[in-house]
């Protein structure tokens, strides 16, 4: 009887010891699953960022840009400014006239005044 408490014994050994290694294992498992989705989320966030980043630097090449365009459209409006000062200019719309039309000045001898207060 004496063996057979031994096997008893020896029987409910590894029971005891085989419990305590699968939850070490699925400890560890957990464990691991627990890193494993925390590199999968820092790696998400991570690609967001990068994305973000890109997204930014193609807005600050596109606002570079427009804020070229916009430099040359004011010199060219300051361009134009000066160049219709001076067609708007009086001597040479004169001189315009005078070779274009033959428009004479008026001879101070030739005009007339209406007096209207009577």
């Amino acid at each position: 009887m004496a063996s057979a408490g031994l096997a008893r014994a020896a029987a409910a050994e590894p029971a005891v010891r085989t419990r305590p290694r699968q939850r070490r294992r699925s400890r560890t498992q957990a464990r691991a699953r627990v890193g494993v989705v925390w590199i999968v989320v820092s790696g998400i966030l991570l690609t967001g960022v990068v994305f973000v980043s890109v997204s930014v630097l193609r807005l600050n090449l596109a606002l570079d840009h427009a804020n070229g365009q916009r430099s040359q459209l004011r010199s060219d409006v300051a361009s134009l400014q000066a160049q219709l000062a001076t067609e708007r200019s009086s001597p040479r719309i004169q001189a315009t006239a005078r070779r274009e039309l033959g428009v004479k000045p008026a001879d101070p001898s030739e005009i007339g005044y209406v007096d209207l207060s009577k």
